[in-house]
This record gives C-alpha cells, sequence and structure tokens, in this order.
C-alpha cells in the first residue's frame, strides 16, 4: 500500500522561478489529497509526475494567498478536463471559516460553473489563534436572505474535550486537525492509519484444521469461526500482532500551537513537515510575522518524536542549495541549525522531491 508525499511548492510569500508557492500532495493507494494551493500550484501540477484529476480531498491550512489564491483556478481547470457525472462523489475542501464564501464569491464572480461538485468543510478557529487585532469573525459571511446558498459542507467546531477536530475517518485512516498560532488563525493537520490486521500464521491454522477459503478471511477481519467438529477458532490464536499504521503530519504557518493536541496527535510521526522561514538568528523578526525557525521546527520534532523532520516554506532570501549565495543565505544554512538541536539528519524540501513512506511491520 503506497504512501507518499510531493511538495510542489516550498517558498514562502510568493511564487519564483526557484519555488513554488505552498503546496504538497500526499498520494495513497492512487488517490491524491492536496494540502494548501499557493497561487501556481496548477502549474506544478502539471510538470510533476501526479495527475490533478485524482485529487479527491484538499485541505487548507490558513487564509493567507499564497497557500489558497491557487484554488479556484486549480478548481476550474479541472472541471474544463472533467465531463459531466453526477455519480460523482464531491471533492471535499476543508480549511478555515471563511473558505466557503471565498470559493462561491470567486465562482460567481467568474461566470464558472464546476462540472463536478465539492464540499467545503470550514474549521471554526478560536480567538487565541492569532493576534487579537487580527482575528476576524467570518461566521455570518453571506447569511443574508435571499443569497444564494454556496458549496455544501460542514462546519467543524473544536472538541474541547480532544483540544482538536475531527475531518475524517475512515476505514482505514482518520484525518485530525489542531490548531496553530500564527497572523491569522493557521492549523496543522495529521493523516494517521489505523492498525493493520496481523499476518495469519498458515502452518496453525493447518494444524487446526482450517482449509483455506472464506474461513481465512473472517479470522483476518477479526471474526471467530467454528470448525465442523465444533471447535472455535479466535483470530487471536492464528493472528500475529497487529502492525502499526503510518502518520504524516503537516503543520501550516505558526509560531506555535497551542494546547498539548500537536505533541499528542503528532507523537511517533513517521513524517513531520514544519515550516522554517526564518534562520534562528531572524528569531524574533520569525515571532513577529508568526513564522518558525529552524531551531522551533527542531524542538517540536523532538518533543513529538517525530521520526523524520522536513523542512519547507523558506523565505525567499534563501537560495537553493547548490546556488551561488551570500554566506548564511543558502538553505542549507536552515539545515545545519535544525540538525543542531534534533542531533539527526533533518531533510530540505524542494520542489517535486517525493518522499516515500515504506510500510511499518
Amino acid at each position: 500500500m503506497s504512501l507518499e508525499i510531493t511538495f510542489l511548492g516550498t517558498g514562502s510569500a510568493f511564487p519564483s522561478p526557484s519555488r513554488g508557492a505552498s503546496a504538497l500532495v500526499l498520494r495513497r493507494e492512487g488517490q491524491c489529497w492536496l494540502f494548501d494551493c499557493g497561487e501556481g500550484t496548477q502549474t506544478q501540477l502539471m510538470r510533476s509526475h501526479l495527475r490533478a484529476a485524482r485529487i479527491t480531498k484538499i485541505f487548507i491550512t490558513h487564509l493567507h494567498g499564497d497557500h489558497f489564491f491557487g484554488l479556484p483556478g486549480l478548481l476550474c481547470t479541472l472541471s474544463l478536463q472533467s465531463s459531466p457525472d453526477a455519480s460523482r462523489a464531491p471533492v471535499d475542501i476543508y480549511g478555515p471559516l471563511g473558505l466557503r464564501s471565498f470559493l462561491w464569491r470567486s465562482l460567481e464572480l467568474s461566470h464558472s460553473e464546476l462540472l463536478f461538485p465539492i464540499a467545503v468543510h470550514e474549521l471554526v478557529p478560536t480567538r487565541d489563534q492569532c493576534p487579537a487585532e487580527e482575528f476576524r469573525d467570518f461566521s455570518g459571511l453571506d447569511s443574508s436572505e435571499g443569497l444564494p446558498r454556496g458549496p455544501p459542507g460542514r462546519v467543524v467546531h473544536l472538541d474541547p474535550g480532544e483540544d482538536c477536530y475531527l475531518l475524517v475517518e475512515e476505514e482505514q485512516l482518520v484525518v485530525r486537525a489542531f490548531r496553530l498560532f500564527h497572523r491569522v488563525p493557521s492549523f496543522g493537520f495529521v493523516l494517521e492509519e489505523k492498525p493493520r490486521p496481523g499476518k495469519l500464521d498458515v502452518q496453525k491454522l493447518k494444524d487446526l484444521g482450517v482449509q483455506p477459503g472464506p474461513l481465512y478471511g473472517k479470522l483476518k477481519s477479526g471474526t471467530a469461526v467454528v470448525l465442523e467438529n465444533g471447535t472455535t477458532v479466535l483470530p487471536g490464536d492464528v493472528l500475529a500482532a497487529p502492525a502499526p499504521g503510518r502518520k504524516v503530519c503537516v503543520l501550516g504557518d505558526c509560531s506555535g500551537a497551542l494546547g498539548a493536541a500537536a505533541e499528542r496527535l503528532c507523537r511517533g510521526a513517521d513524517v513531520l513537515v514544519h515550516e522554517a522561514t526564518l534562520g534562528d538568528a531572524q528569531q524574533e523578526r520569525a515571532r513577529q510575522h508568526g513564522h518558525s525557525t529552524p531551531r522551533a521546527a527542531a524542538e517540536l520534532a523532538t518533543r513529538c518524536q517525530a521520526k523524520r523532520l522536513v523542512l519547507t516554506h523558506f523565505s525567499q532570501r534563501y537560495r537553493p542549495a547548490g546556488q551561488p549565495a551570500e554566506p548564511g543565505s543558502d538553505v542549507t544554512e536552515l539545515k545545519r541549525q535544525a540538525e543542531a538541536v534534533l542531533g539527526r539528519e533533518v531533510t530540505l524540501a524542494e520542489d517535486f522531491m517525493t518522499i516515500e513512506i515504506p510500510l511499518k511491520k
């Protein structure tokens, strides 16, 4: 079962010739889930090995333009490449409150009609996710009588007991979001696979007289079976221990997380994607603008015991590795700073880099 991340844009603020604006794709079993969609993301998709038509879910971390200005254009292009299909499942879009209104207005004003359905699920932020003077209450947008309704979808509130948002729960995986502090409310997303059933002990099954066939499937699914001789075989008798699922954490722009949910949900992550907009020497400037340094990212990875830390969202002042640059303005300096704190290798994201996440045994 494949699981991989492809970075489409790793720069902050705006797309440049060296780096696209924020976007990455998580591909699992042929489906593509897009995280953020900065300006130019559809062009980056065309340059990659990915197929935009396979996007079934989109997650927007926060409502700054370099993370979602590319979304209306991408949806319209996907529509141009589609055929009307009333039975097609909607593309689910998750993001902060206000995203539904933005998409609806963008499509209305441009006279754009999508040939496939979308559902926009909005996360309701808390006021402490940004400076008080920056908080905007978007709960009443486009609620006047007589206005046409925007795309359908849920409004998801913070679960106060869990201190997080439950977004997706399927048979094999779950996706949750947690709160981050930024200049506008921002979120981190955690995709976690559920444990996979252990392997069947074929020799033990033969010894017990269980014949290959439907009974194997029942035991594999956790159901006890009764043999013709009256013997009951329990799944635990013939199954190895469950194999843990994989976990991927993608954080939006932030100068830190709120509450304990981030560390709890990201604990043991196979991959933790964290912004590192400015170097450690720019710590105060980063904090003022709601951003993180390599040290901050490494400290969270340490507390979460993340297996792999990937830095992204670099200020355009840092030149990509291998390009001529003044001392301290090469992006590899950010890597060195994070590794000094984490004590092991850190990955610098690059546009079109793909990271494979193998199955756990």
